[in-house]
């Protein structure tokens, strides 16, 4: 399976004020094998759609009314986590800042092409991917962090209530671990919860 053929089941939602470009990108990704699941002419129905429609990726205007792709962008990513492409017709290095920091992974330079339309949209993807890994492992890291500090709070618990070596306190807590067939974090805690009793 090649890597066109794996995106062509997205799901695009596009917000775009003019109403011949907003056609225009529907018809192109239409043509490239996208289902637009969503074509509005705001910032604030793009925010409602994406809630309500949860598309795989979003493609915005960055000048529109009610509310621009900017901020839209950044409303969306609060409620829902998406790869957002801005379409622009202004090229600053203050509005890449922006972009960024509104979540966004891709922008394209209007007029848009059918051509630029695909690399984009896997650039976006690639992108979002990339952070989600990221996000991933440093979840799993604070996860990990937090164990190790339930651990060694339960460890210091065992040693002055059962008067242990650091050592036996961890094969007490390991023992119970692998006996009860439970994560050690579990067993911290519950060691932890019994000397709040005590």
């Amino acid at each position: 399976m090649t890597e066109s053929t794996d995106l062509k089941g997205l799901r695009i939602l596009i917000a775009e004020d003019n109403v011949n470009t907003r056609r225009f990108l529907k018809k192109q990704l239409e043509l490239l094998g996208y289902t637009v699941v969503g074509a509005v002419g705001d910032g604030r129905e793009a925010l409602r759609l994406a809630e309500e429609l949860r598309p795989s990726l979003i493609i915005l205007d960055i000048k529109m009314p009610e509310m621009d792709g900017i901020e839209s962008a950044k409303a969306i990513n609060r409620v829902y986590s998406v790869p957002i492409i801005l379409i622009t017709g202004i090229a600053s290095e203050e509005l890449a800042d922006r972009a960024i920091g509104a979540g966004v992974f891709a922008y394209l330079m209007k007029p848009v092409t059918k051509k630029q339309l695909e690399p984009a949209i896997k650039l976006a993807l690639a992108r979002y991917g990339e952070f989600q890994k990221l996000r991933e492992e440093v979840d799993d890291l604070k996860e990990a962090l937090e164990a190790r500090k339930l651990i060694e709070r339960a460890k210091g618990i065992l040693m002055k209530r059962c008067n242990l070596s650091e050592e036996d306190a961890f094969k007490l807590l390991q023992t119970h671990s692998q006996k009860e067939n439970k994560k050690m974090r579990e067993i911290a805690e519950m060691v932890i919860s019994a000397s709040k009793l005590i």
